[in-house]
C-alpha cells in the first residue's frame, strides 16, 4: 500500500528566495535584469441617477516618450455599454474587441441587448485564463433592465462591483477627488463634473498620463460619447518672435559637392 510521508510544513508568507538569486546573478555575472512595465493612463467612471458616466484621459506613451497626443480609451462593447481600458495598449484594445465581437452574437442569439454582467464575466474569465500576463485594467460601465452597472476588473480577473471607481497610474489623485465629492443619486450635469474633474486630478499629478479629458454617458435609451469634452493640457502661445532675416548669422564656407 503506498503512503505520503510530509517532511516538512509549508511556511507561511512571501517567499524572497528569487530575489536573492536574481540579486547574485546581477552581482556576480553583470546580467541587466528586466525592469518592470509602466503604462501611464487615468480612467474613471461614476454611476448617477440615470445611468453610468465613464471617463479617461488621451495621452498615449512609449515608455518615457508620448506617442499619442489624443489616443482613445474608451471603447465600444455593445450600445448600451462601453470600457474604459489601462495598461497596455495592444491588450485594453484586443480584449475589448474580443468581448464585443461575443457580445454581438449574444445579442443575435437572443435577440435582446446584453447584460453589463454578461461582458463582465466574458472579460473576467478571458483575464483569469492568463494570471495577470495580460496587461488590461479595466472599467466596464452600462445599463441594462436591472439598471446602471459599474465594474472594476483588475488584469488578473478580480471583479468587484462599485458605485465609483479609478484606475491606471493617476487613480490615486482621481480617487481623492471622487471620494471627497461623490454622492448617491447623482443628476447628469454633477456626475460629468466629477468625472471630468477626477480625470483632471490625474493628468496634472500624473506625467503618464495628459492631454484631454473624454466622457461617456450612458443611459437607459441613448449613449453620449463626448470626445475632447475638455483640454488640460493646450498648447501655449509663444510670447517672442524667433525668425530671423536672411543674412543674419554670416557664412565663413561654403562647399558644393
Amino acid at each position: 500500500m503506498a503512503s505520503v510521508k510530509c517532511y516538512s510544513l509549508p511556511e507561511g508568507g512571501f517567499s524572497f528566495d528569487n530575489c536573492k538569486r536574481n540579486n547574485m546573478i546581477a552581482e556576480k555575472q553583470g546580467a541587466k535584469l528586466p525592469k518592470a512595465k509602466k503604462t501611464g493612463t487615468t480612467i474613471c467612471g461614476v454611476i448617477f441617477k440615470d445611468g453610468v458616466v465613464l471617463g479617461a484621459d488621451t495621452r498615449a506613451t512609449e515608455g518615457d516618450v508620448v506617442a499619442d497626443k489624443n489616443c482613445s480609451k474608451l471603447h465600444l462593447i455593445a450600445e448600451n455599454m462601453r470600457c474604459g481600458g489601462a495598461g497596455t495598449a495592444a491588450d485594453t484594445e484586443w480584449t475589448c474587441a474580443k468581448v464585443e465581437a461575443e457580445m454581438k452574437l449574444v445579442k443575435l442569439n437572443s435577440g435582446k441587448p446584453p447584460r453589463v454582467i454578461a461582458a463582465m464575466m466574458r472579460m473576467k474569465q478571458y483575464l483569469f485564463n492568463y494570471q495577470g500576463n495580460i496587461s488590461a485594467a479595466l472599467i466596464l460601465g452600462g445599463t441594462d433592465h436591472t439598471g446602471p452597472h459599474l465594474f472594476e476588473i483588475s488584469p488578473n480577473g478580480t471583479t468587484s462591483p462599485m458605485p465609483f471607481v479609478a484606475m491606471g497610474s493617476g487613480c490615486l489623485a482621481a480617487l481623492s477627488v471622487l471620494e471627497a465629492q461623490y454622492k448617491v443619486d447623482m443628476d447628469e450635469e454633477s456626475a460629468k463634473q466629477l468625472v471630468k474633474e477626477a480625470i483632471s486630478a490625474g493628468i496634472f499629478n500624473d506625467l503618464g498620463s495628459g492631454s484631454n479629458v473624454d466622457l461617456c454617458v450612458i443611459k437607459k435609451d441613448s449613449t453620449d460619447y463626448l470626445r475632447t469634452y475638455a483640454s488640460e493640457c493646450a498648447k501655449g502661445v509663444r510670447q517672442g518672435d524667433y525668425t530671423y532675416a536672411t543674412g543674419t548669422t554670416g557664412v565663413k564656407k561654403r562647399e558644393i559637392h
